[in-house]
C-alpha cells in the first residue's frame, strides 16, 4: 500500500533534517512553499509538520515560523549523594563530576535572587508560617551550552539576619551554600527527602527549554527538603528536568566504580 500524501511529505523532510540538508536550527520553507514544493494541500502538509514535531525533529515558533530542531544528547544525573559527600551535600561537585565522565560542559548562570512571602509547598517544607519571608536562588543550568535544568533553592530570611548574609549575594557561594550554612551557622545537613512528580510545562519554561509546541515532552520535578540530625528543614530545592534530555538514576550500597556513572542507556 502506498504511503498517505502527508506521510510522504513528513518522511522526505525527516530525511533532509538527518541528512543536514535542512540544518539543525534552520527554518522550513512556509506552509505555502511547501504546498507548492509537494503539490499538497494546506492541511496534507499540517499533518507532515505534525508528524515532525511530535518526533521532535522540529519546533513551531508562533508568528515565527518552523524550525529543525537542535539534536541534544541525553544526560545522566545522579540523584543520589556521590559517596564521599554524605548527607551534607556534594549536589553540585556530582553534577560536574558526572559531566566530565560523559565529555560534557557544564555550566550555570548567576544566581538569580529574591525576597518573598513564603506560601504552600515552600512554607510547609520549611517549616515556616505562611507569608514568613524567605530567600530564593534561582539558577538556569546547561550542558554544552544546551539548556538542562532550572533549580530554584529557598530559605528562611531568619538565617541572613543570624549571620548567612551571603544567601542574599546574587554570586554562586564557591564552597556550596549547605557547607555556607555549616560554616557561618552551625546547620549540618543530615539528611533530605526527595518528591518526584511528572507535569507539563509552563510556557516560560517551554521557551527556555526550547520545546517543541505541542511535543508532548513532560517536565520532571525534584523537589528535595533538607533537614539537620534535630529534624530542622535548612533548605527547600526545586529542580526541574525536561525528559526528552535527561536520564535520572540513585546508586545505592555497593555499585562497580565503573557503573556509578551512567554514561549513556543501559
Amino acid at each position: 500500500m502506498a504511503a498517505s500524501k502527508w506521510r510522504s511529505i513528513a518522511d522526505d523532510l525527516a530525511d533532509k533534517i538527518e541528512r543536514g540538508e535542512i540544518s539543525r536550527g534552520q527554518q522550513l520553507p512556509t506552509e505555502l512553499e511547501l504546498q507548492i514544493d509537494y503539490d499538497a494541500s494546506r492541511n496534507t502538509v499540517r499533518d507532515a509538520i505534525k508528524w515532525l514535531i511530535q518526533r521532535q525533529l522540529v519546533v513551531k515558533h508562533p508568528g515565527r515560523g518552523t524550525f529543525a530542531s537542535r539534536k541534544i544528547a541525553p544526560f545522566s544525573v545522579e540523584l543520589s549523594p556521590p559517596q564521599d559527600a554524605g548527607p551534607g551535600g556534594g549536589e553540585g561537585s556530582a553534577y560536574v563530576a558526572a559531566a566530565v565522565v560523559q565529555n560534557r560542559r557544564p555550566s550555570a548562570s548567576d544566581p538569580r535572587v529574591e525576597i518573598q512571602k513564603a506560601t504552600g509547598p515552600i512554607a510547609r517544607n520549611l517549616q515556616v508560617d505562611e507569608g514568613t519571608r524567605v530567600v530564593s536562588r534561582h539558577q538556569q543550568r546547561f550542558i554544552d551550552d544546551d539548556p538542562w535544568s532550572l533549580q530554584t533553592s529557598f530559605y528562611p530570611m531568619d538565617f541572613v539576619i543570624k549571620g548567612a548574609e551571603r544567601l542574599v549575594d546574587a554570586v554562586d557561594v564557591e564552597e556550596g551554600v549547605v557547607e555556607y550554612l555549616r560554616q557561618q551557622l552551625g546547620l549540618v545537613q543530615a539528611g533530605y527527602q526527595d518528591l518526584i512528580a511528572v507535569r507539563p510545562p509552563e510556557q516560560e519554561e517551554s521557551r527556555f527549554f526550547d520545546l517543541p509546541e505541542n511535543s508532548g515532552v513532560t517536565l520532571i520535578e525534584l523537589s528535595r527538603t533538607a533537614y539537620t540530625a534535630e529534624g530542622e528543614a535548612i533548605r527547600f530545592t526545586v529542580t526541574v528536568y525536561p525528559a526528552d534530555r535527561n536520564m535520572l538514576y540513585y546508586n545505592f550500597g555497593e555499585v562497580p566504580e565503573s557503573r556509578r556513572h551512567v554514561a549513556g542507556p543501559a
